[in-house]
């Protein structure tokens, strides 16, 4: 499995780098199937709460793209809820 990172107009910390490793990881875990993790954050302007976006792409073969896009006041914070809307998504992709 694959997990490319990108940070849009800021510098990411190698904290913030690992945890979304970790996450990745763990998500693999659960579906070997899994090709690539696409995980894309931004600081969306204003500068206010609830401000740090990520967009998480994860790639299947032979399976359409399954995307989520969470909105949070940290980046940790927003990884963890699309994390959450992903899994949430194969269960009911592998239900299928």
């Amino acid at each position: 499995m694959e997990v490319r990172i990108q940070a849009i107009h800021f510098d990411i910390a190698d904290r913030l780098t690992a945890f979304i490793n970790k996450k990745a990881e763990k998500l693999a875990r659960r579906n070997e199937a899994i090709a690539t993790v696409d995980v894309t954050l931004k600081v969306v302007k204003p500068e206010s709460a609830m401000n740090k976006e990520v967009i998480i792409k994860v790639s299947e073969p032979q399976q359409p793209e399954i995307v989520a896009t969470k909105t949070a006041d940290t980046f940790e914070e927003a990884v963890d809820n699309a994390m959450e809307a992903l899994e949430r998504q194969l269960e009911k992709r592998k239900d299928k």
